[in-house]
């Protein structure tokens, strides 16, 4: 049984992309690191990310190579966003013994994405035209 180059080449654009995505969320929290005890750079991190998800599937040069795609999508934008962190440190605002900021802020993070990921689909499609609903 012989491997496909696509697949070897598939796991690569993903391995490479992650890397820097990895790389780009680590200089995002050294930059501008957590300090007021509320995970405010994991939180934009991850609003960033969904929106970025959202957004990229607009511009046609990704959609025409797959492997751009892999690169930027499950790589890049999956080694920027972080919600093992964002569960981890809602843990441990738990365990901190503050669980109103634990709760602000894994429900805070979940409706914030969400709301990112419709703006990024808003600005992608545009508005629904009037002969687009159905009466």
């Amino acid at each position: 049984m012989t491997r496909s180059p696509l697949r070897a080449a598939a796991l690569a654009a993903v391995a490479a992309g992650g890397a820097l995505g990895a790389v780009l969320r680590w200089a995002a929290t050294y930059a501008v690191p957590d300090g007021s005890g509320f995970p405010w750079t994991t939180f934009a991190i991850n609003v960033a990310g969904s929106l970025a998800l959202a957004l990229l599937p607009a511009a046609a040069v990704i959609r025409r190579r797959h492997l751009l795609t892999l690169a930027l999508g499950p790589g890049l934008l999956g080694g920027f966003t972080t919600f093992s962190a964002y569960a981890g440190q809602g843990r441990g605002l738990l365990g901190d013994g503050r669980p109103g900021p634990a709760l602000a802020y894994l429900l805070g993070t979940v409706a914030a994405c969400l709301v990112a990921v419709h703006v990024g689909r808003r600005l992608t499609t545009g508005p629904v035209a009037d002969d687009e609903v159905d009466p």
